[in-house]
């Protein structure tokens, strides 16, 4: 008898979940037809037969069948599945924004439009593709939230029901009872991080092992601008911390990440923040931008064991395991700070992007940050970025340019779309070329196979791993690595990054002594 792609992608998740691979941990889950929960493919409970149990690609569409979590391996309480940064289609766009939480904010009609489909329509494939339309998808997002606010900070129960994107604490406790079959208290009892009184909210955000914090705190560092971003480093220079501030819908929020620290078998991998937000409803989006910026669902043993393959690779990766892509919490501000730091060194693009954010930020509530600024919105920037912004005649007129279409709205540039619209709307403007459409792309659309084969930085790094050294050569050899080129891209860059960073290490560090 044939057997047909269900049976086969039924039995390869059956393999998975019977060898507990805790590394598509979120990227499915198993519902048990016996006992009416489901568990994450890594849950240690016996593994049921294969007749036994039905797989998910979502945790939502378990819900809608009728099953509840596992109590035992809280499938909730992991990291989120890296297909929604491959995929490219209706359903892919559509579950970066429900993420957003774009459906909360706008509702279905409003996720509807982003998308370009009817209200009915994009149910329609999101039920198919994913086994639960928008609705029972951003419901099954605001759980997850919440067992996530419950678990891992400090927040009174009653305000986790309105960060979590519930409308009544009664909608929220029914949901938590039907979802988990506890109570909102008795997941609260689990809690890891007790009440601190620095003014913050202490939230864990997972990641799958290994995980290369450290480079991504190197990294946002030696771009950090003074007044929006902070950057926290220890006696030995080390960065310890990076925060920044961000626009959310309900107003300015602030945020400082730092590595959390795994045990042994590599729990509690991941970052852990301090929040602040003006409105308490923005909480989920800030979450799932500081996610994004950090890379955290990622797939890291997939990228590496690609990356790993090749022999001219491999010294790369045992050096740096877990290597991420940083990317975004603000779209437009990517677009201008790549424009403004093109063909310019990283201190000069820094100084030229503080320069501009001074002038033209808007200042914040000294509740949540004293002394900070906002990264200028586009319409300001249209208005008076003239006045401002320093160099060739022809780039600001870019950014000015850049600056008017997003402000009206000509321009879109945002994670929910796919890879071409983005790349090809940043290409229809006079005076945008291929290397900043794709550096925006990796770091806004977050794309994973994005090779910035051009960037001399890129080749220079390269080289330095034994890559070829022409741009064309190097573009060519980068297939290999497909569909993970853009983890190639920051291999190509680390070397030039680790040297920055110990600069800025030993310069921190001699400040320290010649301070009386």
């Amino acid at each position: 008898m044939t057997t047909t792609g269900t049976d086969a992608l039924h039995d390869e998740r059956y393999r998975i979940a019977a060898s507990r691979d805790a590394r598509f941990d979120g990227q499915f889950v198993t519902a048990v037809h016996s006992t009416g929960i489901y568990c994450r493919p890594s849950c240690p409970a016996r593994t049921p037969r294969s007749t036994g149990v039905t797989f998910y690609r979502t945790s939502a569409a378990a819900h809608l069948a009728g099953y509840r979590a596992c109590k035992r391996c809280l499938p909730e309480a992991t990291p989120g599945s890296p297909e929604w940064d491959l995929r490219e289609d209706v359903a892919g766009r559509a579950m970066r924004l429900v993420l957003d939480g774009v459906v909360e904010r706008e509702g279905v009609p409003g996720l509807a439009a982003r998308v370009g489909y009817s209200e009915r329509h994009l149910g329609r494939i999101m039920t198919e593709e994913l086994g639960a339309g928008p609705k029972a998808l951003s419901r099954a997002h605001r759980a997850q939230t919440a067992r996530t606010l419950l678990t891992s900070s400090d927040l009174p129960i009653a305000d986790v029901a309105f960060a979590a994107g519930f409308a009544s604490v009664r909608q929220f406790n029914d949901t938590v009872r039907e979802v988990f079959a506890v109570t909102p208290s008795e997941l609260r009892a689990r809690r890891r991080i007790q009440p601190t009184l620095d003014g913050g909210l202490h939230v864990h955000l997972p990641a799958r092992a290994p995980f290369d914090a450290q480079g991504l705190l190197d990294w946002h560092a030696l771009h950090a601008l003074a007044g929006l971003e902070q950057v926290v480093r220890g006696d030995d220079g080390t960065v310890r911390s990076y925060g920044r501030l961000l626009d959310l819908p309900g107003g300015p929020g602030w945020f400082s990440a730092s590595a959390a620290v795994p045990d042994g078998a590599g729990r509690g991998t991941g970052i852990d923040l301090v929040v602040r937000v003006t409105d308490l409803s923005d909480l989920p989006t800030l979450v799932a931008r500081v996610r994004a910026l950090f890379d955290l669902d990622a797939d890291p043993v997939a990228v590496d064991t690609v990356l790993g393959s090749v022999p001219t690779l491999v010294p790369a990766v045992t050096r740096v395991p877990g290597i991420r892509l940083p990317g975004a919490v603000d779209a437009h501000e990517v677009v201008f700070r790549t424009l403004i730091g093109q063909q310019v060194s990283v201190a000069a693009a820094r100084t030229a992007q503080t320069r501009l954010v001074a002038a033209l930020g808007a200042a914040v509530p000294t509740a949540i940050a004293p002394d900070g600024v906002l990264f200028p919105s586009a319409a300001v920037i249209a208005e008076r970025g003239g006045s401002v912004l320093r160099g060739p005649s022809a780039r600001i007129q870019t950014i000015l340019r850049v600056a008017s279409a997003l402000a009206d709205g000509s321009l879109v540039v945002d994670g929910g779309q796919s890879l071409d619209e983005l790349r090809n709307g940043l290409l229809a403007v006079r005076g945008i070329g291929p290397w900043t459409a794709d550096y925006v792309a990796l770091r806004v659309r977050h794309h994973p196979d994005l090779f910035l084969h051009s960037d001399l930085a890129v080749r220079n790094g390269a080289q330095e791993l034994g890559l070829p050294g022409s741009a064309r050569e190097l573009s060519l050899w980068s297939e290999q690595v497909a569909p993970w080129r853009s983890y190639l891209t920051m291999h190509c860059w680390r070397p030039i990054v680790d040297r920055a960073t110990a600069a800025a290490r030993a310069a921190s560090t001699t400040s320290r002594k010649d301070t009386p």
